[in-house]
């Protein structure tokens, strides 16, 4: 083993532990944050008894299942139902190996270690645990491997609602997996490329892909709303109608796998949601970040902390904003528009960035990414105001109307 590569595992090492325990510590905090934001919106103080502002409420909580009685209903098939949360908790775990963190941190030493010998490492080093070619394509295809632990989950406990749970969850996230897929094709139109580094690099050349790519930031993120089962998608947790779904027979810390995998697939989504859309860790208006540097990391890892952040908070602040959908609402909106939409979506994108860069020898990036900007406030416009004939955007007011029309025409 030569001592670049010996460099290269222990580096790789050291990323692996720090990113999975920040990974761990911190989804046991979004149980906090989770609380204390639900606290926050309905006028209440939320766990505030466990340490400074109730700061020590994950630990307590963690401490509650590891001692906690474990169940095993009669008629389980054992094997599977120990098996099936270690089935989602895992592959939401990997996902978080592949996301770029920071700029790329320089790195140089050659020094020996004992009987191990000599470790070398020159040059940046990636601030993401494996930096893979197929980016994106390894998290879509490692997320979906999930639904087999949850389907497996409600099986194995041999209770009604519990397969119920199971079957739901399947189904809905099976489903949403097309529409999330689908609106990730424009992404690779546009970059010519699946790599998260070299995605995050063309955002830094040009424009966020926000701008020119909205409709398919909008349609992955509902997408991963429900891919998460989080409201107003968590049908497979329906309390009111399924007591508490796929898990009603889970206890200790097999019920607490199912949550930590949930909040971890949280955090994917957010990450991506801003690596692929929002810039990854660049920093807009300026080229600073681009220069490697320790202090350059050190701010890039803190803005890309932040956008993260910002969209968890928007995943609990839709959480108790907006109320479930029906099962056949559920499913309407993945197959009867939203796969529609990112189909004809991938079409026009396709057509316009042909016409742009071959009909009218647009191949500048930033011209390039404005003109489709232009494209994306008609599509926009069309898809929310058109085609939604006030179903959504407008439903209220227009629902409003037609009561104090009624109330007037009945006064009358």
């Amino acid at each position: 083993m030569t001592p670049e590569l010996k460099g290269f595992l222990l580096l790789s090492i050291f990323k692996m532990l720090y990113v999975f325990t920040v990974m761990m510590v911190g989804v046991a905090l979004l149980t906090l944050m989770e609380r204390k934001v639900s606290a926050w919106m309905q006028n209440r103080l939320g766990p505030n008894r466990v340490g400074y502002w109730g700061i020590l409420q994950p630990a307590a909580d963690g401490l509650k299942n590891m001692v906690k009685e474990e169940t095993m209903p009669a008629e389980a098939n054992r094997v599977l139902f120990v098996l099936a949360p270690a089935l989602a908790f895992i592959p939401a775990l990997l996902l978080s190996a592949v996301i770029p963190f920071a700029a790329p941190l320089p790195v140089d030493f050659d020094v020996t270690l004992g009987p191990l010998g000599r470790f070398v490492h020159h040059g940046p080093m990636p601030v993401v645990v494996a930096d893979l070619p197929i980016g994106f394509l390894f998290v879509l295809a490692i997320s979906s491997l999930g639904v087999y632990g949850i389907a497996l989950a409600g099986w194995s406990s041999n209770s009604k609602y519990s397969l119920l749970g199971g079957l739901r969850s399947s189904a809905q996230m099976v489903s949403y997996e097309v529409p999330l897929g689908m609106s990730l094709v424009p992404v690779l139109l546009l970059s010519g490329n699946v790599s998260f580094g070299a995605i995050v690099a063309d955002q830094q050349a040009s424009l966020w892909y926000v701008l020119p790519l909205f409709l398919s930031f909008f349609l992955f993120l509902v997408a991963g709303f429900a891919e998460t089962n989080r409201l107003p998608f968590d049908l497979p947790e329906a309390e009111s109608e399924l007591i508490a779904g796929y898990h009603t027979e889970y206890s200790a810390m097999k019920f607490s796998l199912f949550f930590i995998a949930e909040y971890a697939n949280v955090v994917t989504v957010s990450a991506m949601v801003s690596t692929l859309f929002f810039g990854g860790w660049d920093i807009p208006f300026t080229s600073w970040d681009e220069t490697p540097g320790f202090l350059q990391t050190v701010v890039t890892g803190g803005v890309m902390f932040a956008k993260v952040m910002f969209f968890i908070f928007t995943v609990m602040w839709v959480r108790w904003t907006l109320p479930r959908f029906r099962f056949d609402q559920l499913m309407a909106l993945g197959w009867k528009f939203m796969l529609p939409v990112a189909l004809t979506y991938v079409m026009v994108i396709g057509a316009a960035i042909w016409a742009i860069e071959d009909l009218a020898g647009v191949t500048a990036p930033t011209p390039r990414n404005l003109l489709l900007f232009g494209l994306n406030l008609v599509l926009v416009f069309l898809v929310f105001f058109i085609l939604d004939r006030g179903l959504i955007v407008r439903g209220a007011a227009a629902r409003g109307t037609a009561r104090r029309q009624a109330e007037a025409e009945a006064r009358r």
